[in-house]
């Protein structure tokens, strides 16, 4: 008899020790919200690997965040002069590529309505905000999967956030398609809590002159980009008109239910790095920020302005198109 309560009481301090080691979801939540978002701070460095075009591109990615509304992200290309940084302060959103020495100035809640990978507040909003989101512990790591808030959601609707457990910072995130295949990693390799940056650290600087490096279109002419889309019964046709500034190309897509026009054209140089006033929302598309409104979408990269404009598209349809394009000798 005596022998079967002490299996009892060993079966029963087992499985409270059990329960002690492995915290629930909502328990690691609590951590992470109390850790991630209570700080008034931060600064990180983060490389990012973009596998959505016909080569995989990475980029190197620093954040300053400090609190309530105040961001500084510079993304540069790796082994490459291109780079592109979105501020946040006082004074609006406002989008700089030195390349190019412009800044335009958007009127928007960014980042609010969209999560980005890389900002380490808008994932812990993630986590939250999937009631459905699964936690599984695998070796030293928390992995957190739920659903994307970023503006590829339609097409890569899922992301695993893997989470060391003694640190409980983010290690990397992985960004998925329908199919679970990774289409983004960022590595986070440095991330400083409780760091703050002074008001004035986020001013906009208008004096800097502009770059002098030439562009690819600049130095070997304007290189074509297509979108790389499978709708089917799309059909395609180019024409390419001489400019001032070069050549023109136009690609008009039709013959289906989804219909857009394609623009480009090398991207000007300005006289001045006065900020520009811009219709729509920043968009990341990862290799670039876009200027999204309800039936067009802008952007520069390499040197070539992009402007998609359809009747027919939704948004998300729009930030599909340009985050596919990817550059093609011919169709």
């Amino acid at each position: 008899m005596r022998s079967r309560i002490f299996v009892l009481l060993l079966v029963a301090i087992m499985a409270l020790l059990a329960a002690c080691g492995s915290p629930s979801k909502e328990d690691v939540m609590k951590k992470l919200s109390g850790k991630w978002n209570e700080t008034k701070g931060y600064e990180l460095q983060a490389t990012m690997e973009i596998k959505t075009g016909s080569e995989p591109r990475t980029y190197d990615v620093v954040v300053w965040h400090t609190k309530p509304d105040f961001y500084k992200v510079n993304v540069a290309q790796a082994g490459s002069q291109d780079s592109q940084m979105i501020v946040r302060n006082e004074e609006g959103v406002f989008v700089i590529t030195p390349s190019l020495g412009k800044t335009y100035k958007f009127q928007s809640d960014w980042p609010t309505q969209n999560s980005m990978p890389y900002l380490i507040g808008t994932l812990s909003d993630d986590i939250k905000a999937d009631k459905n989101s699964t936690m599984v512990e695998k070796d030293n790591m928390y992995i957190f999967e739920t659903a994307s808030r970023n503006n590829h959601k339609k097409v890569l609707p899922t992301q695993q956030i893997h989470i060391d457990k003694k640190t409980l910072l983010p290690r990397y995130v992985s960004v998925m398609d329908e199919n679970k295949e990774e289409k983004i990693r960022v590595t986070f390799n440095k991330i400083t809590l409780g760091l703050e940056h002074k008001p004035a650290e986020y001013k906009v600087d208008m004096e800097a002159p502009p770059s002098e490096k030439k562009s690819q279109s600049e130095q070997t002419g304007m290189m074509r980009y297509y979108p790389n889309l499978d709708w089917n019964g799309t059909v395609l046709e180019e024409e390419t008109v001489p400019t001032e500034k070069g050549m023109r190309s136009f690609m008009t897509y039709g013959g289906g239910d989804k219909e857009f026009v394609v623009v480009q054209e090398p991207a000007e140089t300005p006289d001045n790095q006065l900020p520009v006033s811009i219709e729509g929302d920043p968009v990341d598309l990862g290799f670039a920020v876009a200027a999204l409104t309800a039936n067009s979408i802008r952007w520069e990269q390499d040197g070539v302005a992009f402007f998609v404009a359809s009747s027919t598209l939704t948004p998300d349809e729009l930030i599909e198109v340009a985050s596919s394009m990817s550059p093609e000798s011919s169709k």
